[in-house]
């Protein structure tokens, strides 16, 4: 098969370098990777074949800047990997078409629908038989608190999280069990606890309150699906176990069967029409949050689904010939994510 020229950007994201090194060893063909990020010296940019710094996926300046690219480099798909970018590259996708250049993402309406966790909530509720979480968006803190008292506090613990964000940013559990010199003492600094009199005493005396989902706490095992889909028909999913994570990122976790969390996958995607690929994160069977992006994969040498992704863009696999990989995933298999270090001058690796 020809060589295909993959632009790939937030090359420097936790899975990104994993990424890199499964799309070149598909084993089917050579693929050279352009890859872009907003650090100078994110790692990835020591994977790739040829790197660009870029504007952060917020900026204004950020879609001109990959048009630039684009332009220049010619690359045969363009790959994002940040949930900040995948919307304003869905928004512009045509401008890249029009180069040449087809973009993985979904749509632009089911990304805000996806991105947005209250929407979420709100489309799921109206057009699936799926047994949402109890949850209220709030405005202000009166609305906060007379919410948590709704979701059973201080009888049961509440989650509070921004509509909109990425990575566990603004992520906390309010538990009447736990004060501060139990967060201080025997938590881990990243801790997601905090104290009802804590929140109260940050946003008190704030003029702006921000948007907030608040839901009931559950705990139990993380899972996610990762599917690879086409407009809402889903076509190749695996699910994986959470079973440890740092940072918002899994670092352990396994291959396993999962018909309920298969059936609720289903469901999401056929309300809500995402295309190639997609993490659905779930607490046992509840839903959690939508990643309308490439995520952690457990790979295997045969079954590489961000590379079946960037062939399902360029008409080189049918939907058909897609779900026929679904015999393929090797169930139990395992994997960890270690920390390692690259040694450079100059952006030139030394070592």
């Amino acid at each position: 098969m020809n060589k295909i020229r993959v632009l790939l950007t937030s090359c420097g994201c936790p899975g990104a370098s994993t990424l890199i090194r499964m799309l070149k060893e598909n084993g089917e063909r050579a693929v050279e990777i352009i890859g872009t990020d907003m650090d100078n010296e994110a790692i990835g940019r020591f994977f790739v074949d040829k790197f660009y710094q870029v504007p952060s996926g917020a900026s204004k300046d950020y879609i001109s800047s990959m048009l630039d690219i684009v332009e220049k480099e010619k690359p045969d798909v363009l790959f994002p990997q940040s949930t900040y970018e995948v919307y304003p590259l869905s928004l512009n996708k045509e401008k890249f078409e029009n180069n040449g250049t087809p973009v993985i993402v979904s749509d632009s309406e089911a990304i805000e629908v996806a991105n947005n966790k209250f929407k979420m909530y709100e489309t799921l509720d109206k057009n699936t038989d799926m047994v949402i979480p109890s949850y209220f968006s709030v405005n202000s803190l009166d609305e906060f608190i007379d919410a948590a008292e709704k979701l059973g506090y201080p009888e049961k613990p509440v989650i509070f999280k921004p509509h909109v964000g990425k990575g566990s940013r603004g992520v906390r559990i309010i538990d009447p069990e736990v004060d501060r010199k139990t967060v201080l003492m025997e938590k881990k600094p990243n801790s997601k606890y905090m104290a009802m009199d804590e929140f109260k005493n940050i946003f008190k005396k704030n003029v702006v309150f921000p948007k907030l989902l608040l839901t009931e706490y559950f705990k139990g095992m993380e899972k996610t699906s990762d599917s690879l889909c086409f407009k809402g028909e889903e076509l190749l999913t695996t699910i994986k176990t959470v079973e440890q994570a740092r940072w918002g990122v899994i670092v352990r976790g396994e291959l396993i069967k999962d018909e309920e969390i298969l059936e609720q996958t289903i469901k999401i995607l056929k309300a809500i029409p995402l295309s190639y690929c997609v993490n659905i994160q779930f607490i046992e069977d509840k839903l959690i949050e939508i990643n309308p992006r490439v995520s952690t994969f457990i790979y295997q040498s045969n079954l590489i689904a961000p590379y079946l992704s960037i062939k399902l863009a360029l008409d080189e696999i049918t939907k058909d010939e897609i779900k026929q990989q679904k015999n393929k995933i090797d169930y139990e298999r395992r994997m960890i994510r270690y920390l390692d270090q690259i040694l450079h001058k100059n952006h030139k690796r030394v070592l």
